[in-house]
């Protein structure tokens, strides 16, 4: 050994050590650490397909029926228009516009709820002296359970005749207010379920991951996205009902109107319970996370579950309060178990979500964790089961409507999504289950970095694992990086050596993939008319189809047979109006307006789509200028074409013919 050798053991001066070469740490494969762009991914793509679904969904509330009917022809001019709806609707002074046949204003502007009992009906009453002519009524009307709905129809008095009215082509809850409006419900439902998930698997599940950055990191994702989708909600919802133009979500007038709803006030209680919700994150995630045993957290345990399962419950009753569950069939059960619906999701989903980003970012978590989320599941799903039985039936109510309607057999396909997940779900507690049997946590593995050196190549060795030199700051910080990333390896490495935990992740990253196509099926359910409803207004149209109207139809028909005193007018009254029997009067005037007998008076009754006719009818003359036909007999509903025809001598004749809607 010669005098400048350094001893064994002793540490050289820093010019003399050969050059340490850094151990960079090693890169997790892109398919691991991308899980939660993955899921960001999903979750973007679910609700754009939400979107395009429920752009063709229908609301809630349906126009069953009006006074005037659609295309009715009335003799005078009614007093009012009147119109029923299947559902309680909100509507304004301006929701209920009568337009003249140049497209000014036939009606007061003053609402009327003529409302009794289970019948809802609203109307406005028309001016005086209205000319003869088509009249257009636009309505405009926001249903119970908050969705925008709209619509037009005309009558005619006198008779029909051109019109100028321009209708604007978007609906409320269309356009690009209507797509924002529908991805801000998406994206809140989900920061619901994760906030609430995430907050449910760390509190019952993983006490540890209170402390888990990723963990931490995903819950703060999820109260983020829930409070900024919820205030986009809120400013958006003015254009969503009624204007459908962006630029009214940033006019305060147009939010004041909002706020005085009940959307408007489920939202502000959303956004209210946010912050609280905001304040539950941080004890949990600050004052419950740096306690160390169970012992020291049990005083905080149960403060929290109170608080936490009061602001849950809370959020959850704001769209309870506000949707589905607030209207239709037994409100005052469907509410409360509505709530428990929405936790239950919340409980399964969102600590799946959370269950997927400790398994892929903290690959350590206990295997007693995932037992204990797995129960947890297994609850939620009972809950699920038991408060979607009584949903499906409350919402469809038959089996015709289970297949007949959109919400029907979009209920179908959230059923078979359920399915698929349950079954993932199978596979994931097989996984567990060999997890438990096979895999040491990761916390309990002793591997003395000693051993490991010499396993490495001897105790001589200076690897990763070796005490720093406290003497060069510099050599024991590279020496403890070195470590670290050793570490690190070796815990991946025996990570993904282990062919339980690599199938429970593949199995619940399988799960997080269709929970994300489940909740954008969701989400499209709450924009879509419920089959029950839906039936019942078809039902309503139906019945109004062929039901007695409150006036005989009227039609007048000038007539010119070119002759002299061949111009007159032929006056027809068809009473009840409607399929099967009716009475028929017949009053011929002359120009003067008085009555006047003609040659011949023959009328006849033609259905074109159906190919029925013509169906003449026998005339009794009652006086001058006036016939009676006592069996005047239209079997069926529908479009008739009435053809009168006058013959004023040998020679001068004509034919006149006008279309009458019969119900």
């Amino acid at each position: 050994m010669t005098a400048n050798a350094p001893r064994p053991g002793a540490a050289a001066h820093p010019a003399l050590r050969p050059p340490v070469r850094r151990t960079p740490a090693p890169r997790v494969p892109v398919r691991r650490t991308s899980a939660l762009r993955l899921l960001a991914l999903l979750l973007f793509t679910a609700a754009l397909l939400g979107t395009a679904l429920s752009g063709a969904a229908s609301a809630h509330s349906t126009l069953t029926g009006s006074d005037p009917a659609d295309g009715a022809v009335v003799a005078t001019a009614p007093q009012r228009v009147t119109l029923t709806f299947s559902e309680q609707v909100a509507l304004g002074d301006d929701s209920i516009r009568v337009l003249d046949p140049s497209g000014g204003r036939a009606d007061t502007g003053e609402l009327r709820d003529l409302c009794s009992g289970s019948v809802v009906k609203y109307g406005v009453d028309l001016r005086d002296g209205l000319p003869e002519g088509t009249y257009t009524v636009a309505w405009q009307a926001v249903s119970a359970d908050s969705h925008p709905i709209s619509g037009a129809f005309g009558f005619s008095i006198g008779k029909p005749s051109a019109t100028k009215v321009v209708l604007p082509r978007q609906e409320p809850g269309g356009g690009l207010v209507g797509g924002l409006y529908d991805i801000g419900r998406y994206v809140s439902y989900a920061g619901f379920v994760v906030l609430v998930g995430g907050c449910a698997f760390v509190l019952t599940c993983w006490p540890r991951g209170a402390s888990v950055r990723p963990v931490r990191r995903l819950v703060a994702y999820g109260w983020v996205s829930f409070t900024a989708a919820t205030l986009a909600l809120l400013m958006l919802r003015g254009p969503y009902t009624g204007s459908g133009e962006l630029g009214d979500a940033f006019d305060l007038g147009v939010l004041q109107g909002v706020l005085d709803t009940k959307t408007g006030a489920a939202l502000t209680s959303r956004l209210l319970l946010a912050g609280a919700a905001a304040l539950f994150v941080a004890v949990l995630f600050g004052p419950y996370a740096r306690r160390e045993g169970p012992g020291d957290r049990r005083d905080l345990v149960y403060g929290l579950a109170f608080g936490g399962t009061v602001v849950a419950a809370g959020t959850a009753g704001t769209w309870a309060l506000s949707e589905h569950a607030s209207t239709g069939v037994q409100p005052a059960l469907a509410v409360p178990l509505d709530v428990l619906h929405l936790l239950a999701v919340a409980g399964w989903l969102g600590g799946l979500a959370t269950l997927v980003v400790a398994l892929y970012r903290e690959p350590s978590i206990e295997r007693a964790a995932v037992q204990r989320y797995s129960r947890l599941a297994f609850g939620s799903v009972a809950v699920l089961a038991a408060t979607g039985l009584y949903q499906s039936w409350r919402q469809v109510g038959t089996w015709t409507a289970l297949t007949g309607t959109a919400y029907g057999r979009l209920l179908l396909v959230k059923v078979g999504l359920i399915a698929v997940l349950l079954g993932v779900g199978w596979v994931s507690r097989r996984w567990t289950r060999r997890l438990s049997e096979t895999v040491r946590d990761p916390a309990r593995t002793e591997d003395p970095p000693r051993a490991q050196g010499v396993a490495d190549g001897g105790a001589g060795r200076e690897d990763a694992d070796a005490v720093p030199d406290t003497a060069d700051p510099v050599r024991a910080a590279q020496l403890a990086r070195q470590r670290a990333a050793v570490a690190v390896a070796r815990e991946r490495r025996a990570r993904d050596a282990d062919p339980a935990r690599a199938g429970l992740r593949r199995s619940v990253l399988a799960e997080t993939a269709v929970v994300v196509v489940l909740l954008g099926v969701t989400t499209v359910l709450t924009t879509t008319e419920p089959g029950r409803t839906q039936e019942r207004a078809d039902r309503a149209q139906a019945a109004t189809a062929t039901a007695v109207p409150d006036r005989p139809v009227d039609i007048d028909l000038p007539f010119d047979t070119g002759g002299p005193n061949g111009t007159g007018t032929v006056r027809l009254t068809l009473d009840p109006g409607r399929s099967g029997g009716n009475t028929l009067r017949v009053a011929v005037d002359g120009a003067d307006g008085r009555p006047r007998d003609v040659a011949e008076l023959k009328v006849a009754f033609t259905l074109d789509a159906q190919e029925i006719g013509p169906l003449p009818v026998v005339l009794d003359r009652e006086a001058a200028g006036r016939w009676t036909a006592r069996s005047a007999r239209l079997p069926m509903p529908g479009d008739w074409r009435v053809r009168v025809t006058v013959r004023t001598s040998d020679i001068d004749q004509t034919t006149i013919d006008e279309n009458v809607k019969i119900g």
